[in-house]
């Protein structure tokens, strides 16, 4: 699952590239897209969940400039037991086709319980929505 962006000029830092900050948010925007296609966030919002990131490493591989357009590339890596995994990577797009690798990330994340404001087991519905995802992202 994918999601493309056009780099602007608000994105770009004073050395006219983009901000490693908005790096985040275009993984963000990508993580959106993705889990909304799996109307996983419907599930959430059923069951009072909330998804929290927990950590993300990211590494930078080249800049993005102004009037380029990337792809943010989401699939699901692996599922524990209170917490999973997504793999993100940011590509240059080079006549519409994913080109060179700007960055990469693996996104830790948990669900969060709305009322205790702690995380809970994936499991049942849940985690069968997430082994789906997996699967299809082979």
């Amino acid at each position: 699952m994918s999601v493309d962006i056009k780099v602007r000029g608000y994105h770009l830092d004073i050395y006219h590239h983009v901000n490693n900050g908005r790096y985040l948010e275009f993984l963000e925007e990508g993580r959106w897209d993705y889990f909304e296609h799996y109307q996983f966030f419907k599930l959430f919002e059923s069951r009072n969940l909330a998804f929290v990131v927990a950590n993300i490493n990211i590494s930078y591989r080249r800049p993005a400039y102004a009037g380029e357009v990337i792809r943010v590339i989401t699939r699901m890596s692996k599922i524990g037991n209170k917490s999973a995994q997504a793999i993100q990577e940011v590509r240059l797009l080079v006549d519409g086709e994913p080109a060179d690798l700007i960055a990469d990330a693996i996104v830790t994340f948990c669900l969060m319980d709305g009322d205790t404001q702690k995380s809970v087991a994936i499991e049942g519905e849940l985690r069968a929505v997430l082994e789906h995802m997996i699967e299809e992202g082979k």
